[in-house]
């Protein structure tokens, strides 16, 4: 059963007991996971030249045997040729799969995330019988035609038209498409155009190779790209392509609900996408800082590197926990859902869009810190990082796409916050009482009784509830100046949406360890790391927020409840939990 709302650990204690990580994989789930990395490290990370040097057909020959290994059908039903296992295993195998070769795991997100799941959620039962267990197999592969030249984030501005045939038979095609991955080797293609002159785009599906004129889809060059250089990525033109009017996807009109959440999926997708590569990028520093010797001794005895690689694991760590927490409350929820009554589809698609502000929060926080830690990896190398021979410069490259795709982490700022504004509004998820209720607690007199924070994590699951605090004081305080054009004020938004990150984050790693580590251990070390350094990126975001828009008494009182709410009574000892961690993780040699 789903224990909480989507954005509804704002205004919830969630208890430890209540939340999923790492630790609870069981067997089956470990054993699909160990398969998958022995055939990356077998198949992949030996051929890193190749696939730096724009070999697209080794990563159409990887994607094919991740196909008969079964790994592409992971999430879908046993009754479309796939495997049907859960949420949480199907973000295992995105993890496994991903994180040694950027161009491998392009193919392969774009392949089972948005180039299947349309079809699988919204296609009729002819469609998903007729497309997925190629898609499953890996005999076929999927792409996803949504971006034009002058549609991106705003998707329903889509210049690519459909025509219905004068025999009713065919819709016929006329447009262009751009970024598309996979286009080179795809021969399922999800697109998306508008019919006559609709108000919104309506998708279709469509097999290349079915087609009456092979001429009607034709294909730009490989594009070249900063990074991801194996990745197909294309033009694609229809020019008067004929469509079956049965190869309708969904509902006319109902394209961009399609699309968004496609693109809800893809974003907790994508942070699973990540993890492996910062574990990877992390194990090459350990390896290196330890092998490199400066003034007669490794640099991982400096204070600087050891910095540097317990802020890497601490990343880690703290991305693996919001990432597997929010795949098990989908799952969850589709469980409860289909236990309701709901089909599978509906279920899974009520699911997902249920965690859409999670999914959000998991996209821009793992992609970015990725993008952090490989820059930090290039740190730790010195000028050898720079050079196409050490194993950092590719993964720097490669990370970057991250923060763009599925939205770029900007709009995705925005979005979480904007969609948690709106469920407020309709009544769905009560953000009003408590930030009333703050309200009040600012005009009181403050207690200086002294907590008794003898239990384990007791002090820091109390500050993130005051953390939680900050988050509803700025925000309520806002909207309640700017009402409706609130989505105009984007700064204060981005502003929002970092307290917003870094409070989810930062508990799901508190909860974690309470639930699975001793206080003493290294990763009660890694939360408590976390935390503070949460608090002080929050304290940045809060007060550029306050003394923007706030004047006078009230940014005075709210300036005040920040201190109030952000303050330690047991400031941890940062230098000495960092070389905690550090430490642990030289010694141990890789994460």
């Amino acid at each position: 059963m789903a224990t909480v709302k989507g954005g509804e650990f704002l205004i919830k204690e969630i208890p430890a007991n209540e939340i999923f990580s790492l630790e609870e994989l069981n067997e089956e789930q470990k054993m699909l996971r160990d398969s998958i990395r022995e055939f990356i490290d077998r198949e992949v990370i030996p051929h890193h030249e190749r696939f730096e040097h724009k070999d697209y057909a080794l990563t159409e020959e990887c994607m094919r045997k991740l196909g008969e290994m079964g790994v592409l059908g992971v999430a879908v039903p046993e009754e479309y040729g796939g495997l049907g296992m859960g949420f949480v295993t199907t973000m295992l195998a995105c993890d496994a799969a991903s994180g040694a070769n950027g161009s491998l795991a392009t193919a392969y997100g774009a392949h089972t995330g948005i180039g299947t799941l349309p079809i699988l959620l919204y296609g009729t039962e002819e469609q998903k019988k007729k497309y997925l267990p190629d898609l499953a197999a890996g005999t076929k592969f999927g792409a996803y035609c949504l971006t034009e030249p002058d549609a991106g984030s705003d998707a329903n501005s889509g210049k690519t038209r459909a025509k219905l045939s004068e025999d009713g038979k065919h819709y016929i095609i006329n447009g262009q498409k751009m970024w598309i991955s996979n286009a080179g080797f795809a021969d399922t293609f999800t697109l998306f155009a508008k019919i006559d002159d609709d108000k919104n785009i309506t998708g279709f599906v469509i097999n290349r190779s079915e087609l009456e004129d092979p001429n009607s889809l034709t294909f730009g060059e490989e594009e070249h790209k900063l990074g991801i250089r194996s990745s197909s990525t294309r033009q694609v033109f229809f020019n008067d392509m004929k469509i079956p009017v049965e190869n309708l996807l969904g509902e006319r009109n109902n394209g961009f609900k399609i699309a968004l959440n496609a693109l809800n999926v893809g974003r907790i997708k994508l942070a699973a996408a990540n993890l492996d590569g910062q574990r990877r990028i992390l194990n090459h520093s350990l390896q290196y800082s330890s092998e490199r010797k400066q003034f007669g001794v490794s640099i991982n005895t400096f204070g600087a590197i050891r910095k540097k690689l317990a802020e890497m694991a601490t990343g880690v760590f703290v991305s693996e926990s919001g990432s597997y927490r929010a795949a098990k409350d989908v799952e969850d929820k589709i469980a409860e859902l289909v236990a309701g009554g709901m089909n599978h589809q509906e279920a899974e698609l009520k699911g997902v869009e249920e965690y859409a502000v999670e999914c959000s929060i998991l996209k821009v926080y793992v992609s970015d810190l990725t993008q952090h830690t490989a820059d930090e990896g290039i740190q730790v190398y010195g000028g050898m990082g720079f050079s196409e021979d050490a194993p950092m410069e590719a993964p720097w490259r490669d990370s970057r796409i991250a923060r763009i795709y599925e939205g770029t982490n900007e709009i995705n700022r925005l979005l979480a916050v904007g969609m948690l504004i709106k469920r407020a509004m309709k009544g769905e998820l009560d953000l009003l009482s408590p930030a009333m209720a703050i309200g009040k607690e600012l005009m009181g007199i403050p207690s200086f009784e002294v907590p008794d924070y003898s239990a384990f994590m007791s002090e820091e699951k109390a500050i993130i509830a005051n953390l939680k605090k900050v988050f509803l004081m700025v925000s309520g305080a806002a909207l309640q100046k700017y009402m409706m054009d609130i989505e105009k004020q984007q700064h204060l938004l981005l502003n929002a949406s970092e307290i917003l990150n870094q409070i989810y984050m930062a508990e799901s790693t508190v909860l974690r360890v309470e639930k699975h580590f001793a206080a003493d251990s290294v990763e009660a070390a890694i939360a408590q790391l976390n935390l503070y350094k949460a608090v002080e990126k929050i304290i940045v975001a809060a007060k550029e927020g306050i003394v923007s828009f706030a004047e006078g008494d009230e940014q005075r009182m709210m300036l005040s409840g920040l201190r109030r709410f952000t303050k330690y009574t047991n400031h941890p000892n940062v230098v000495a939990l960092t070389e905690k961690v550090a430490a642990y993780f030289i010694e141990k040699g890789n994460y």
